[in-house]
């Protein structure tokens, strides 16, 4: 059994939970009674700059930029965080996702490619997917699949006595770098009317994939997101747009709030908490087709006092592809 885990994936609670009114467009109420008998890591990565990064989590996301939009995001998480011999074992994720909406194919395509170390364990994966677009009411609803693609790696040479409770455990005898290449898919829907409001309900890793050499099983997580963009009256240039993210895989359950003001449309900054887990400050700016934001998390649960909290840096951007038309000329016989 391993003493490493990713604690703040891990939520335990016994009260009843509402999450986020949008204004009178959309209300995302929910009385959930979540009780959790026994504790179970998430094995995706939280991120803080979730509203920017949609593509990460869902596939129905693709195309909302209008072009092709490239974002990437890296997350360093309990930054000082080390174990007894002055190792590294913090999580640290990075990923890189790009879109397009593809005209002829009634939809878009995006796919993402992603880096998730905790410790001596490094994920990468690769996902590639398709979103089927189409006009409702004064919006426009989609909806997304997409294949996955998830190499695990651990190298048990690196642990020793400091890392395992039971030395005996038969895992760890061979002392050798293992790996497993695993194959699952995602859905998702999404519903936008732009510049108002928009709500996203996605499902990852649907058949659960098992890696055997790696001793890991993928858990089937849901997300589901909304947002809304309200304009300060008498004062246009500046924004208000209040977001959440809830989060469950069966087992553990969290959710984030965040609220960003916007100025010009150029500059935002805002707070966010994600539950039993941290307070976030955000920041950031576009920079005509770029956008590039920093947040900072403090942590509010006990791992406090072992880090200096996380750090994650955003950037964003989106082009179009211009075609020129060329004006048709005809020839007159008179003039040949």
């Amino acid at each position: 059994m391993l003493l490493l885990k990713r604690d703040t994936r891990t939520y335990r609670t016994n009260h009843p939970l509402w999450v986020l009114r949008l204004r009178n467009v959309i209300i995302l109420a929910f009385f959930l009674p979540v009780f959790v008998s026994t504790v179970k890591a998430q094995q995706l990565p939280i991120i803080t700059q979730y509203m920017f990064h949609q593509m990460a989590f869902n596939p129905a996301y693709a195309g909302r930029g209008g072009g092709i939009c490239i974002n990437g995001l890296l997350r360093e998480q309990w930054m000082g965080f080390k174990d007894n011999e002055g190792n590294k074992i913090a999580p640290e994720t990075i990923f890189l996702t790009i879109d397009a909406p593809i005209k002829f194919l009634h939809g878009a395509l995006g796919g993402s490619i992603m880096s998730d170390r905790v410790g001596f364990f490094q994920n990468i994966g690769v996902k590639v997917g398709y979103a089927f677009r189409a006009d409702l009411g004064p919006g426009e609803f989609s909806a997304g699949i997409q294949l996955d693609l998830m190499n695990y790696r651990i190298d048990f040479a690196k642990f020793d006595e400091a890392h395992i409770i039971d030395p005996g455990d038969p895992v760890f005898l061979e002392l050798t770098e293992k790996s497993d290449l695993t194959v699952d898919a995602d859905l998702g829907l999404y519903y936008e009317v732009p510049g108002k409001y928009y709500i996203g309900l996605s499902a990852a890793q649907l058949f659960q994939s098992k890696a055997k050499n790696t001793y890991q099983q993928q858990r089937r997580t849901f997300y589901l997101t909304g947002g809304y963009n309200f304009v300060i009256p008498n004062h246009p240039i500046w924004e208000l747009k209040p977001s959440a993210l809830i989060l469950y895989d069966g087992g553990a359950f969290t959710f984030s709030i965040a609220t960003l003001l916007s100025y010009k449309k150029k500059f935002y900054g805002g707070l966010e908490y994600r539950f039993q887990d941290a307070v976030a400050i955000l920041v950031g700016a576009y920079i005509k087709s770029f956008r590039v934001g920093i947040s900072y998390d403090v942590n509010t649960s006990a791992l406090s006092r072992y880090n200096s909290g996380s750090l994650e840096v955003s950037l964003g951007y989106c082009f179009k592809i211009r075609v020129e038309k060329f004006r048709k000329r005809y020839k007159n016989t008179r003039f040949l």
